[in-house]
């Protein structure tokens, strides 16, 4: 009875707390049919964010969203393209297809942003660069990329760069692909560009070279903080298998 009595308090709190913070009144509908999982689920989605006030409580509202309703993003976007085919909607939208794996549709939608005032726009370039990646068509992305730079010569974007520099290696230009390796070891957030440098210099038999920057990896992240090793697990882990091959 004394839990009944609290899971209704707790209701009739996060009710009150909807309707005077002005959320969306669906949330009331999912606190009081499911008693227990709505309110839980509230907590965290709208409560626990604004109290911690920070970029993980917002990452973790987002990853939970993703998680209850997968498809919302791609579904708003949808709808936004089929009210108004603007360049903004549809680059909206063929982002959302590249974050499905609908590659083709996400290429068919940057393509045809690719006029007028935008026939020239480095962020969509990029975005149908990334398409073609994922199409496996290597030389469309190397060719797009040189564009970009040679149409916006002060375009800065270091995972074009990145991108660019897996293109020549997939289209085994290993050398011209160590040559941006080596400058994106310099600025590029994260460890993901020095741990494929040091692949790609390990296939060409440079051993040495590529432990250094393998052992560079993990030694930053073991004076990293949490939010770092957190972010770059993959490519940490990656590292520390390598170098113990």
């Amino acid at each position: 009875m004394h839990i009944f009595i609290l899971s209704v308090l707790i209701q009739v709190a996060f009710v009150l707390h909807i309707v005077k913070t002005g959320r969306n009144t669906t949330w009331i509908w999912i606190v009081i049919m499911l008693p227990l999982a709505g309110s839980v689920v509230y907590l965290l989605v709208e409560v626990l964010p604004d109290l911690l006030g920070s970029r993980t409580g917002r990452r973790a509202s987002s990853n939970l969203r993703k998680i209850i309703n997968p498809n919302k993003d791609i579904n708003d976007a949808t709808y936004n393209y089929s009210v108004a085919e603007t360049a903004e909607n549809s680059m909206k939208l063929a982002d959302e297809c590249l974050n499905k794996n609908m590659f083709s549709e996400a290429k068919e939608l940057y393509e045809k942003c690719l006029k007028g005032a935008h026939k020239d726009d480095p962020n969509i370039m990029y975005g149908l660069a990334r398409a073609e990646f994922c199409l496996n068509n290597f030389n469309a992305v190397k060719s797009i990329l040189d564009e970009i730079i040679d149409k916006n010569p002060d375009y800065k974007n270091a995972d074009a760069h990145l991108l660019y520099a897996k293109s020549l290696e997939e289209l085994n230009e290993a050398d011209l692909a160590l040559e941006e390796y080596k400058a994106l070891d310099v600025y590029f957030p994260g460890p993901e560009a020095t741990f494929r440098y040091a692949k790609l210099l390990k296939s060409k038999g440079e051993h040495s070279k590529a432990k250094e920057l393998l052992e560079k990896i993990i030694h930053s992240s073991k004076f990293s903080g949490k939010h770092y090793n957190s972010l770059y697990k993959e490519w940490v882990n990656k590292a520390k298998n390598e170098i113990n091959q």
